[in-house]
């Protein structure tokens, strides 16, 4: 046994690289957020297992619009940027901060710093069922489903349409 443990250390590891990618590339739980009508649905398996009101970014502070995979998960959390706001059961999915998690404001309108709000029963539900399934095997999907706003312009500019301000984030500048 010339390469003795360093040898099983080794091929040990290439084990573990070759069932890296060979494993599904499905995520077994996906949480969409839709930021045009406030709401949540979480898929487990490919089955629909919930929807619930949200509350995401408001005017000033936006939910990144995009395709994530989760990758921290916190039971109790406090806020470093907003006066150690309590973020209970916190899934966070980007890297600048961005996470779902319990508040007992008011849920339906895009009111929150860019986090998706969730009622706090909800997000320990969502929660335990991420801690389950695995962290790395959650996928979040925050859209934007909404058309965007436009309408003629009676301004000496007629080639430029109104957007909506609602909207903003899908602009870039």
């Amino acid at each position: 046994m010339r390469f003795g443990f360093r040898g099983l250390v080794a091929a040990a590891l290439l084990v573990l690289v070759s069932l890296a990618f060979n494993a599904p590339a499905s995520a077994a739980v996906v949480i969409t957020v839709d930021k045009s009508s406030q709401r949540m649905t979480v898929v487990v398996d490919g089955v629909k297992k919930y929807t619930w009101p949200v509350s995401t970014g408001s005017r000033n502070y936006v939910t990144p619009s995009g395709s994530y995979t989760a990758f921290r998960m916190e039971k109790e959390h406090y806020s470093k940027e907003w006066d150690d706001a309590p973020m209970p059961h916190s899934i966070f999915f980007t890297h600048q901060g961005h996470a779902i998690h319990g508040s007992n404001s008011r849920l339906g309108v895009p009111l929150s710093h860019g986090c998706v709000r969730l009622s706090p029963q909800n997000a320990a539900t969502l929660f335990n069922l991420v801690e389950r399934r695995g962290v790395y095997s959650t996928r979040v999907v925050i859209t934007d489903r909404a058309p965007v706003v436009t309408a003629k312009t009676t301004s000496k500019n007629k080639n430029k349409p109104f957007v909506s301000p609602f909207y903003m984030d899908r602009m870039n500048p």
